[in-house]
């Protein structure tokens, strides 16, 4: 252990709340924004896919896409992000975290103009190149989780980082609601310029050649915000404790963090010429030791079991939103309506979840994280997520009844509330937190990368275990059905109940304490 923790990086965990850290949110924060408008814009369109490339004015319905084509559409982003997850973790170690992360904006600007002009000649054709380019935009979305937990972990203060890295966080929440509203208003416009007729009434009418310029719209769209962060992202310093820590170079660290608090931060050289008190702690080991197991291997097995297990039940919820829109009257069968009237239903019915249970329970976490702590706000988002789940599974044929369908879609929304004040965001922060600097963005990237895997076992697994037992949706086998799902559910909730009992507390301590680098707030004074 070093006797002491350097000038510059107790400057920096002292630091009073100022405009930099404001900037620093907001720049990683965008980011996000942007991942979550490019990862969760296509939901919103799959259904207009359908009626364009797959519709057969025969039958009474209008066309959806089969099965293998919307796992396919909806997943090869997931698989890309997950790659990308694991490559720019390594790689924000290897080469630092300002030289990776302005790649990865402009590999997500260019992919998501290529998603939207995606072409072919045939449905086939055209899916085939959307999803080419959704992976390689998954691919640079990977990279953004890790560099931007990273970059916000290194830059804040010790008293309030957990709210600023929730912060970065909860820009999802808005870069979901920003998608909805952009799909609500190219719909609204094309709907007003190109009026169709009902599919029931006129089947080839309904589909009006314009629409599908909507949904290359919707996509493309997603390019301006990350376009306009992409020349701030590179007047940003390198991170003082990958400058200092890393590269071994605390005078260029206090140099960088001068400018930036505009305050004088001098480091020490000893007379081999090198700075003095740098934290040695974990020089001598890496990811695959011996060593990193002893210190670090539970705190692993925490953060990636966590996240795997909270986005099994996230991305899971998607089995039975169609089914409140639905009963509800948010969105009435597809065939009463034209192609661009069901992608302003949906986008209207995503943007009042977003509204109402995405963005408060982020914000909440940003509220309380730093007094509250992130174990306790983990531990109890599992359970309460595991309570409405139950709350949902056991008497879901009450539910199901007419005049009983106000209570679930409560129901449903205190889950989405109590993931995000939950493990949703605090499986993002804590990673960031209680590794060395060394190896910090390669375990934040496999964290989220477990995290990815259990999405892919959520959005698609479950779509078909929850298909009726007796009368599955076209294309599907029989499942267990949606109530059986839910209980099964509750038991990943409950087991990630579990799994938080082995997550540390890092709430008001030094980044170089909580990760062993320094032994106490003592040693590091």
């Amino acid at each position: 252990m070093a006797d002491r923790q350097l000038n510059v990086l107790s400057t920096l965990d002292h630091a009073k709340t100022q405009w930099y850290h404001f900037t620093a949110i907001v720049i990683a924060g965008m980011g996000f924004f942007t991942d979550a408008y490019d990862l969760f814009c296509i939901s919103l369109v799959t259904k207009l896919l359908g009626r364009i490339y797959y519709t057969d004015v025969s039958k009474p319905d209008p066309g959806t896409l089969p099965p293998s084509v919307l796992a396919a559409v909806n997943g090869v982003a997931l698989c890309g992000t997950l790659a990308g997850q694991l490559f720019f973790g390594w790689l924000g170690d290897k080469l630092g975290r300002k030289s990776v992360y302005g790649f990865t904006l402009i590999l997500m600007v260019l992919c998501s103009v290529a998603s939207g002009l995606s072409f072919g000649r045939t449905p086939k054709g055209v899916v085939a190149t959307l999803c080419f380019f959704r992976f390689w935009l998954g691919f640079g979305i990977g990279g953004d989780y890790p560099l931007s937990a990273t970059i916000m972990s290194e830059y804040a203060n010790k008293r309030t980082r957990g709210a600023f890295i929730a912060a970065v966080f909860a820009m999802q929440g808005f870069g979901i609601l920003f998608g909805a509203i952009v799909a609500l208003a190219v719909s609204a416009g094309f709907r007003h310029a190109y009026p169709a007729p009902p599919y029931a009434q006129d089947r080839a009418a309904s589909l009006a050649p314009q629409a599908d310029y909507v949904w290359r719209i919707i996509l493309m769209f997603g390019t301006l915000p990350a376009a306009l962060t992409y020349y701030w992202r590179m007047k940003m310093p390198e991170t003082a404790r990958y400058t200092a820590l890393v590269a071994r170079n605390a005078k260029q660290a206090a140099a960088d963090m001068s400018r930036v608090l505009n305050t004088e931060i001098e480091e020490e050289s000893n007379g081999a010429g090198k700075t003095a008190a740098v934290v040695l702690a974990g020089d001598e080991w890496g990811l695959f030791s011996s060593e990193f197991v002893r210190r670090h291997g539970l705190h692993l097995v925490a953060t990636t079991s966590t996240w795997f297990l909270l986005d099994i039940a996230f991305y899971s919820q998607n089995l039975f939103q169609k089914d409140i829109f639905s009963k509800v009257g948010w969105i009435p069968p597809a065939r009463t309506m034209n192609a661009i009237e069901e992608v302003f239903r949906i986008s209207r019915a995503q943007a009042l979840i977003a509204l109402c249970g995405t963005i408060p329970g982020y914000w909440f976490t940003v509220a309380f994280i730093d007094v509250v702590g992130r174990f306790w706000i983990q531990i109890t988002g599992f359970a309460m997520m595991t309570a409405f789940m139950l709350g949902l599974a056991v008497p879901y044929h009450h539910w199901t009844t007419p005049g009983h369908h106000a209570g679930f879609v409560v129901m449903y929304g205190f889950t989405f509330f109590f993931a995000n004040f939950g493990p949703n965001s605090t499986t993002f922060i804590v990673p960031a937190e209680i590794y060395p600097a060394r190896l910090r963005s390669t375990c934040h990237g496999i964290s989220a990368a477990a995290g990815k895997a259990g999405a892919i076992v959520g959005a698609f697994g479950f779509l078909y275990a929850a298909q009726d037992p007796h009368k599955p949706e076209a294309g599907y086998p029989r499942g267990i059905g949606i109530r059986n799902a839910l209980f099964v559910l509750a038991g990943t909730n409950l087991l990630g109940t579990v799994m938080t009992l082995l997550v540390p507390e890092s709430k008001g301590k030094s980044l170089e304490v909580v990760s062993q680098e320094v032994a106490d707030d003592e040693e590091a004074a």
